[in-house]
């Protein structure tokens, strides 16, 4: 974090990702649980040296920050105070501001192996989560879910005391079977009794040491019968929604959910699930090289992937359900637990950390399921191919939930384009690509933030954030949190201040030719709107442009802002238009005058983002 950049978070205050704490007598008692936190949510920086006043934040730096920083490391380094020990030497400086230093602690997020990083020796009391901008305890079940993620242990692969083959379903084993025979008709496991394939499966195991031997995880999970899997996970749940219905008060047509009605394993779930998710897809006509017909597409290909891996990635024993929704318009996947690999691992390929490699194996053995990291790549594929939107992969680590979200929607199909313009009007034709992508991703995944629309564009976070506030204070999103924690949603409502209803737009995302000449005219409107005054707001105008006009040079500047600011402040007017008021070069005016009272929100712009817009005006803000 740059001194810049500094300055800006100490106006903004503290968020998700930023602390700021006194250290007048030394380290400060709750650095640790911050770092705790930072560590276990999405990282931060922590900053020493700053002192709270109300709502503001003054900087009076540190004392002997030598001191201060062999006393971190001191504590860093120190497992019965901190652990693990997580931080580098870079990530540790001084940063001098205005005479004083102030110490910075960069927390990076903690890997999966390192988690759950605690202070005082005991991870069930010790464990914290950052949450806005506050540091909360973990819950001893989230604890538990960190630990179950660190260890190199397959979670499947735990004995089950007092479990055995009479919890298994009988029918489900049977049917497993005829389907492996299909799929492989000469594999040697097809020759051994039930228990014997069980066992070369990972569903049932013995100890090397010790000799115990019984029933895994994996195998109840994939065979058990409904009360078997209950007594073993208590909040077990498995859930199929289609939300198919225009009728809002019909939250689901239909369901398949744990319900006494058959075994709810892993195994009937996505044979009952998946011939309903890829139910009414269109397959088009192709011959394999056989003169076969190709019954499937790529897309059905990546919905078993989907569905495959939501199954072998959840953490099945924790309190939240496995839910799959099938709407109009997505395929949502919801599991609990956060992704065991970055994010951006998962979007590259290659990479590959189930937390249940034996039921991977299980699926794996009927034809279902990659293991080489290749599954993701499938999905965007598929993808790709139909010209849809890019799979969204998002984490809650609150919830320690994964979802990821197929969108069946191209880039900016019509009716959303229609949308888009209803609120942003004709300003819409002057967004760049950037913009449009930002309000497009908003539309469909209700809400999003800065690192859900970098996979689908080049441009640096910074300018992808420097964008979403442009379009937050004209009204064209909403904002909730600060920091790496900031969301931002489509508006509640239209807001019809910012230009006259815009184009309407066809079926397709072509205009028609009368739409076209009619969308013209209006931007030939919004050219001259600010010219064609009347005689009365011209005299106003004048009046008021009089004092900056008749000086040649502008020796006091706040006079000149003031000036414009007094013009702009009950209606909108373009730059040649103050340019002639003002009798200066409409160049000169925007740089001196124009921009930084932009940049500073005395002016707010008709169009965020896009100087040259032929219908670009500027207001005062109130």
């Amino acid at each position: 974090m740059n001194t810049e950049s500094l300055l800006q978070r100490l106006d903004l205050g503290e968020d998700q990702d930023v602390e700021f704490k006194l250290a007048e007598g030394g380290l400060p008692k709750s650095l640790w649980e911050t770092i705790s936190a930072f560590a276990n949510t999405e990282g931060g920086t922590v900053v020493l040296g700053v002192a709270e006043k109300g709502e503001t934040h003054e900087i009076v730096g540190v004392r002997s920050p030598g001191k201060l920083i062999k006393a971190f490391w001191d504590g860093h380094n120190n497992p019965q105070k901190f652990s693990p020990a997580i931080c580098t030497e870079r990530d540790v400086q001084l940063v001098p501001i205005d005479g004083r230093e102030l110490l910075l602690i960069r927390v990076r997020r903690a890997a999966r192996a390192q988690r759950p990083v605690f202070v005082n020796g005991n991870p069930l009391t010790g464990t914290f989560k950052r949450n806005f901008e506050g540091d909360y305890h973990c819950t001893e079940a989230e604890v538990r879910q960190m630990l179950r993620d660190a260890s190199d242990e397959p979670q499947d692969g735990m004995l089950l005391e007092g479990f055995g083959l009479e919890d298994l379903d009988a029918e489900s084993l049977k049917a497993y079977r005829n389907r492996f025979a299909s799929h492989e008709p000469d594999h040697p496991f097809l020759a051994l009794d039930d228990r014997a394939l069980i066992e070369r499966l990972g569903g049932w195991r013995r100890e090397r040491v010790g000799g115990r031997a019984g029933l895994t995880l994996a195998g109840l999970l994939m065979f058990g019968s409904e009360r078997s899997l209950l007594d073993a996970l208590p909040h077990y749940h498995l859930d199929y929604q289609e939300q198919l219905s225009a009728d809002p008060e019909q939250r689901w047509s239909h369901r398949i959910t744990v319900d006494g009605k058959w075994a709810p394993n892993l195994f009937n779930f996505y044979y009952r699930v998946y011939p309903r998710l890829v139910e009414g897809l269109d397959v088009p006509f192709k011959l394999d090289p056989q003169a076969t017909r190709i019954a499937e597409t790529h897309v059905h290909e990546a919905l078993r992937e989907a569905l495959v891996n939501t199954l072998i990635h959840a953490d099945h024993q924790s309190s939240r359900p496995i839910t799959v929704i099938k709407r109009q318009d997505a395929f949502v996947f919801v599991n609990p637990g956060r992704l065991r690999i970055p994010r951006e691992a998962l979007y590259q390929g290659g990479v590959s950390d189930p937390r249940n490699p034996n039921v991977q194996k299980m699926f794996q053995m009927l034809g279902l399921g990659e293991k080489a990291g290749s599954g993701f790549q499938k999905i965007l594929r598929a993808w790709r191919e139909q010209h849809w939107m890019i799979p969204l992969v998002a984490e809650d680590p609150s919830l320690e939930m994964t979802r990821v979200w197929l969108p069946l929607a191209s880039m900016i199909p019509g009716d959303v384009e229609q949308e888009l313009r209803a609120i942003v009007g004709e300003a819409y034709r002057g967004l760049d690509e950037l913009g449009r992508v930002i309000l497009m991703l908003a539309h469909r995944f209700d809400e999003i933030g800065n690192a859900d629309i970098q996979p689908y564009r080049a441009e640096h976070p910074r300018e992808i954030g420097v964008r979403l506030r442009q379009f937050v204070d004209a009204g064209w999103l909403e904002k909730s949190g600060h920091g790496r924690g900031t969301r931002y949603r489509w508006p509640r409502q239209h807001l019809g201040d910012l230009f006259a209803p815009a184009t309407p737009v066809g079926e397709g995302s072509e205009h028609s030719a009368a739409s076209s000449e009619q969308s013209t005219a209006d931007s030939e409107h919004l050219k001259a709107d600010s010219e064609h005054l009347s005689s009365e707001q011209e005299a106003r105008l004048a009046a008021l442009a009089a004092p900056m006009r008749k000086l040649g040079k502008v020796s006091n500047k706040a006079q000149a802002e003031q000036v414009i600011l007094a013009l702009c402040s009950q209606q909108w007017l373009a730059l040649r238009t103050l340019a002639r008021l003002l009798d200066r070069a409409p160049d000169s005016l925007r740089n001196h005058y124009i921009n930084p009272m932009l940049r500073d929100g005395r002016l707010r712009a008709r169009v965020p983002g896009t100087p040259n817009h032929p219908g670009q005006a500027y207001k005062t803000n109130e």
